[in-house]
């Protein structure tokens, strides 16, 4: 008889729902990512400096996401998508181009997170769910420092 569980101990169908959905959060994470990275290199205006250091940190901080996922998704025994045809069919964060000025560029973050701050929450509940104490760790960081980037943004706006 075949087992119920993956090799690390989940039942595999929830973790096929965890990694279509982890898929869909690296999907949206790869367009934050490209759009961040846009953002450094065209900020221009008074603020330039110091909104072309935040984007950076912000690339930066989001490429080491899509790793744990993609590696998330592996140890659930799924593969990850990396293509950027699948990324773009299923994200809901848009490519943001020519973007240059520091507000609209933060307003377009602000936007990203409004996507994957659910998407984390709806992770972290299914994590909990299934025992994925690997995925639920991972999300919980995630909306932690997110929720605190959200207010510091917002602070920036005014």
């Amino acid at each position: 008889m075949a087992s119920t569980l993956n090799q690390i101990g989940l039942d595999k169908k929830a973790s096929g729902s965890l990694a279509d959905k982890l898929n869909e959060l690296l999907a949206n994470y790869q367009l934050f990512y490209m759009n961040a990275r846009g953002f450094h290199w065209n900020i221009k205006g008074n603020k330039f400096f110091e909104l072309h250091l935040k984007f950076e940190e912000l690339y930066n901080d989001s490429l080491v996401k899509i790793d744990e996922i993609a590696e998330r998704i592996l140890t659930l025994g799924f593969t990850p998508l990396h293509t950027y045809a699948d990324y773009s069919g299923i994200s809901k964060i848009k490519a943001a181009k020519n973007v240059s000025s520091g507000i609209e560029a933060i307003k377009e973050i602000l936007n990203g997170y409004e996507v994957l701050l659910p998407l984390e929450r709806e992770l972290l509940e299914l994590s909990g769910e299934s025992n994925d104490e690997g995925t639920n760790a991972l999300m919980s960081d995630y909306i932690r420092e997110q929720e605190k980037l959200i207010w510091m943004y917002s602070a920036y706006l005014g």
